[in-house]
């Protein structure tokens, strides 16, 4: 059995989005830190903060959401590529399905980047997650 950290990282953001929660802490890793890098870029999260709790072993990220007026910005996560059944595209391939206002994250050879990047730079990639 293994365990999707991205997966939860993702539902914990929707969650605290739907529930209108603007801050939440999730576990660090060097991938959840980068796609909430990504993220921070598309407008998105406002802060992406690495911490680790006094008496912890692990570290954690604090995330700030972003507000447009009093909602916050996020709609709706959807993970793409999952363990069971991961999901790549080449950069011809790669096209937002929700129009200008949703971001696709892409792991690339290059690192993880937003899906305009991915195209600016011509790369191609496993599609990790939808926002919009």
């Amino acid at each position: 059995m293994s365990v999707d950290t991205i997966a939860n990282m993702l539902s914990m953001i929707k969650n605290a989005a739907t529930a209108g929660n603007d801050s939440l802490d999730v576990f660090h890793s060097k991938e959840s830190k980068s796609i909430c890098e990504v993220l921070k870029d598309a407008g998105y999260i406002e802060e992406v903060k690495v911490f680790k709790p006094k008496g912890k072993s692990h570290k954690m990220i604090h995330l700030q959401l972003a507000k447009q007026g009093d909602f916050i910005k996020i709609n709706d996560i959807k993970r793409i590529s999952k363990p069971g059944r991961r999901v790549y595209k080449k950069v011809s391939e790669i096209h937002p399905s929700k129009g200008i206002y949703s971001t696709m994250v892409i792991s690339t050879p290059q690192g993880i980047l937003s899906d305009q990047e991915a195209r600016k730079r011509k790369l191609g990639g496993e599609l990790i997650c939808e926002v919009y």
